[in-house]
């Protein structure tokens, strides 16, 4: 089989996207496109029409037609199955198959062509393949952007760093003979939140995060599509062609189907009532599994948060209760104590005189554990996608709390189904489910699991590959901490008087999927 080219065109003839897989000039297709519906007999119905010299292999489609262009010699039966998979392609990108649609989505339609025919020859090749080509979703592309991402995080800090060395200079310079006080090296300065340093037994090369401010609300992920296949320098080449069609006066859109990625709702533990003194103690967790077993990457990011309220009670000590058994590691504000903090587990500041700042949340104690053992897994998840034969999935999916000891709290597993119309039928599910047909995301919901509830399952049928339904992403929040660290009794400096105070721990989602 040799196919020469693959276009959408007008009842009239009117070519709005072709594709050609061998040499051909453009005035060469405008005539076959051209001469193409004076082939057509009226009152007959068929799938092709011939000439001396090429065949035409055409589907009509409401108000176009998808037509292939082919020699004489070609399988027929190969052109009409190559046809069929081409019309199944368009439906997939452009919704409503009028010619404004598919020329916004023009690009997406070459790609996919492309990956059909490669030099006039067709690939074995499926739907659910030519989906996951188009997409282009690289590893290399994440491993790339998690390189600059640390790169810019650096930068960052060195700039922060000569920041405030020169503010430091000035400050010494306008104030010769004097001091300066506490609140410019640390709590006082900017959002009186933690300077970031390197973690305790990290590499050089990677660096933690800024410390964000504390809230009971768990994180947003960005919803956007990603850029495919980012790398390297060629990245600023593509940011100068987008640049250079805007100039030109083109509207260059992103696909949505670029990357699909679910927006999730995400849940929000109830607040909590809080003294003069009250601490957080917030953990994030960034999890992904493998969806054959096994762990890619398990990481908890924690922080303590003093914030006081009567001046008062701006002297104290945290007395700390470290009951972690799995090599978390600990790093203390560079204002707190560390000998105090390594002796005697207590956060105290280096100068007892100088007291914390009111009505600030101000982080005193952070920590960080990551591992690839698949034991820490609090939650695991086992998605079972299984081909019924009739062009659709059985899809069996089950969760089992692995951490006893932990209750997870609203859990929501958010299962990705399919574009187009999926015929979803739900046949069992413990808990409560929810369709999203605009995101295309089957929303499973768990209010609690715990020791009693440790384990469940939803089935359901759906079209679609066994591909389409993954990733698979849990969102919940737990008051049991991963690392158990803990608060166990607040003191003022002078007389070690107990002071009353309040104290909440959680555990959040930043990211956790199944892929």
């Amino acid at each position: 089989m040799v196919l020469l080219a693959a276009a959408i065109c007008t009842k009239p003839g009117k070519a709005i996207i072709s594709r050609q897989f061998v040499e051909m000039s453009r005035a060469r297709i405008e005539g076959l496109l051209a001469a193409f519906p004076k082939l057509l007999s009226t009152g007959r119905q068929h799938t092709f029409v011939e000439t001396e010299s090429v065949r035409y292999v055409y589907q009509p489609l409401e108000k176009l037609y998808m037509l292939l262009i082919t020699t004489r010699t070609s399988n027929i039966l190969e052109d009409l199955e190559t046809l069929r998979l081409f019309s199944r392609v368009i439906p997939e990108y452009c919704k409503n198959m009028d010619e404004e649609d598919i020329i916004d989505n023009s690009f997406n339609l070459i790609f996919a062509f492309d990956e059909i025919v490669a030099l006039g020859y067709r690939e074995n090749v499926n739907l659910a393949q030519i989906r996951t080509f188009v997409e282009m979703d690289s590893h290399e592309e994440k491993v790339y952007q998690a390189v600059r991402q640390t790169q810019e995080r650096e930068a960052k800090q060195k700039m922060k760093e000569k920041a405030r060395e020169l503010q430091r200079a000035r400050q010494e310079a306008a104030k010769k003979g004097r001091t300066p006080g506490f609140g410019s090296g640390g709590f006082g300065s900017g959002n009186m939140g933690l300077a970031p340093s390197p973690v305790i037994g990290d590499s050089a090369s990677t660096m933690p995060e800024p410390l964000p401010k504390p809230s009971f609300s768990a994180p947003s992920r960005p919803s956007g599509p990603s850029k495919a296949l980012k790398l390297g320098s060629k990245t600023k080449d593509v940011d100068l062609f987008v640049d250079q069609l805007k100039s030109e006066g083109e509207n260059v859109a992103t696909s949505a189907s670029a990357m699909k990625q679910p927006v999730l709702s995400k849940t929000v533990p109830p607040p909590v009532h809080t003294e003069s003194v009250h601490l957080h103690i917030e953990e994030k967790l960034t999890l992904i599994a493998l969806r054959d077993g096994g762990l890619q990457n398990l990481e908890i990011h924690g922080i303590v948060t003093l914030r006081i309220k009567d001046d008062k009670y701006g002297s104290i000590r945290v007395q700390m209760d470290n009951k972690d058994d799995k090599g978390v590691q600990l790093q203390t504000h560079p204002n707190i104590d560390k000998e105090l903090f390594k002796s005697q587990l207590m956060i105290g500041l280096k100068n007892p005189s100088k007291p914390f700042p009111l009505n600030t949340d101000v982080g005193v104690l952070k920590w960080r554990f990551q591992s690839q053992d698949e034991s820490y897994i609090p939650l695991t998840i086992n998605c079972w996608p299984s081909e019924n034969g009739t062009g659709g999935c059985d899809v069996n999916i089950e969760y089992e709390l692995e951490q006893e000891n932990m209750e997870l709290n609203d859990v929501l597993i958010s299962i990705s189904l399919p574009s187009g119309p999926s015929n979803l039928i739900v046949n069992e599910c413990d808990g409560e489910y929810h369709h999203d047909s605009r995101k295309n995301v089957l929303e499973w919901r768990v209010p609690l699991i715990d020791v009693t509830n440790k384990t469940g399952a939803m089935e359901f049928s759906c079209n679609g590959g066994p591909e389409d339904f993954f990733p698979v992403t849990v969102n919940f929040y737990s008051k049991t901490l991963f690392c158990n660290i803990l608060v166990r009794d607040v003191t003022l400096v002078e007389g070690s008087e107990p002071v009353k105070y309040s104290s909440d721990a959680i555990l959040i989602v930043d990211k956790f999927e199944v892929v």
